[in-house]
């Protein structure tokens, strides 16, 4: 999601091929940060693509013992999955093309994956309330609740990619940082509150039950991965009135971006490594949630 390449489309030419940092002179002096973004990309591409492609093939067949979740999980999946197959274009369009009408398809798919946060909400929101709010989330599992929410989300994702594609990532820039606090607070806030629920539930107990203990484990992940990849553009995106332009375009956008275009491969792993591990656990409450209710 490195927005910070997109910024011109000047170049320090010097041949057919160059440095993928050369778009910025002046980066040519710290490589490093650009040499981890481009790792991490391919990194995406050769992990990220065929997860995400396995994890649509294993909700679309599932018939049974779906999730609640399961419609978010896969919207996230074809969101994380398409944004990996643009990383040979973007490559290319680096090294070689330099077409201004590529750059505009790839300012599109980044502006995509900038609203990806958008679905782990839905997925956190949906545990915490099947956790936190058993009875309430009993009476609204209906597949076309969430299908609607989904059809909502992609009415903002994709004015707001359309607009960073054709007019540039500036034009975008205070609604991606509203997005990803609101996002980062609200996952917080509801793993930190199902992590409360469980751990309250056997205060005075040698052993939690398994299933419990199941779903603990799983939450505190799901809470590692977002600070992980959530945290570093949620503390330096409010500061970048305050650095300099190397130090934005060369050393903290690219490296940020690059730790937060990792959850494409994180994501779908750790669906695939649950698999049926929490299809129970958040859906019972710690006390009385009914035995059916699935996340």
């Amino acid at each position: 999601m490195s927005n910070s390449s997109l910024y011109d489309n000047s170049t320090s030419a010097g041949g057919r091929v160059r440095p993928l940092w050369y778009k910025y002179p002046e980066c040519v002096v710290s490589p490093q940060p650009f040499a981890f973004y481009f790792a991490c990309k391919v990194i995406n591409l050769v992990v990220g693509t065929p997860s995400n492609i396995f994890v649509i093939w294993q909700i679309a067949s599932k018939k049974k013992n779906t999730s609640t979740s399961d419609i978010f999980f896969l919207n996230l999946a074809v969101l994380d999955a398409y944004f990996c197959l643009t990383t040979p274009i973007d490559l290319v369009n680096r090294l070689e093309l330099e077409n201004e009408q590529i750059w505009i398809f790839q300012r599109i798919a980044y502006g995509v994956k900038d609203m990806a946060p958008l679905f782990l909400v839905c997925i956190c929101v949906d545990r915490y309330m099947a956790v936190v709010h058993p009875v309430f989330f009993s009476s609204y599992q209906e597949t076309i609740t969430r299908v609607c929410v989904c059809i909502i989300i992609w009415g903002l994702i994709m004015p707001y990619s359309i607009i960073k594609g054709i007019h540039g990532i500036l034009s975008v820039t205070g609604i991606f940082g509203g997005v990803i606090l609101f996002a980062f607070a609200v996952m917080i806030f509801c793993n930190i509150s199902v992590i409360w629920v469980l751990r309250h539930a056997v205060v005075g107990k040698e052993k939690m039950h398994p299933v419990k203990k199941r779903a603990f484990k799983m939450v505190l992940k799901n809470l590692g991965i977002i600070v992980f990849n959530y945290l570093p553009p949620v503390a330096f995106m409010p500061f970048v009135p305050y650095y300099t332009r190397f130090q934005y375009l060369c050393l903290i956008s690219i490296s940020v971006f690059a730790v937060m275009d990792l959850s494409c491969s994180i994501e779908p792993l750790l669906y695939i490594s649950k698999s049926e591990g929490l299809s129970g656990p958040c859906c019972k409450k710690a006390s009385e949630a009914p035995a059916d209710v699935k996340v």
